[in-house]
């Protein structure tokens, strides 16, 4: 399998992602939208911040049972329930402090949406890897 990522000429800088992903691979491994619930089912505390190192530990574990790893993501969709660009900045900043930040060094978008699917979520990442 080989992942090649870049930033064409032509194209603006990046905050540490590429434009484009270019994978050859025996395996593609689509996770659902991760969102910021236990394992019990409940909503994770803690505002944001907490939100997010939930749906971080989904990702992982995620990846993990798959055999994969944060290396071998080549898409990712961010969506954060804000239209404030300070809220989408911290998650990006948060993922990318985080044992996850190599997935988000491929094809990322980060959008602000107006509502996700549980009452009080804030966060749902779309990870798709290659193997």
């Amino acid at each position: 399998m080989t992942i090649e990522r870049s930033n064409p000429d032509g194209l603006h800088a990046t905050p540490g992602y590429h434009h484009v992903t270019k994978v050859r691979a025996e395996t593609l491994i689509y996770l659902a939208g991760q969102c910021p619930l236990q394992p019990s089912g409940e909503l994770a505390e803690g505002g944001l911040k907490g939100q997010t190192e939930q749906v971080i530990r989904n990702i992982l574990i995620a990846l993990e049972s798959a055999g994969a790893t944060p290396d071998d993501v080549v898409r990712t969709v961010i969506y954060v329930a804000s239209s404030d660009r300070d809220d989408l900045g911290a998650v990006w900043d948060q993922l990318n402090a985080s044992p996850l930040a190599p997935a988000f060094t491929t094809a990322s978008t980060l959008l602000g949406v107006a509502q996700l699917g549980f009452t009080g979520q804030l966060v749902e990442i779309d990870v798709t890897a290659a193997l």
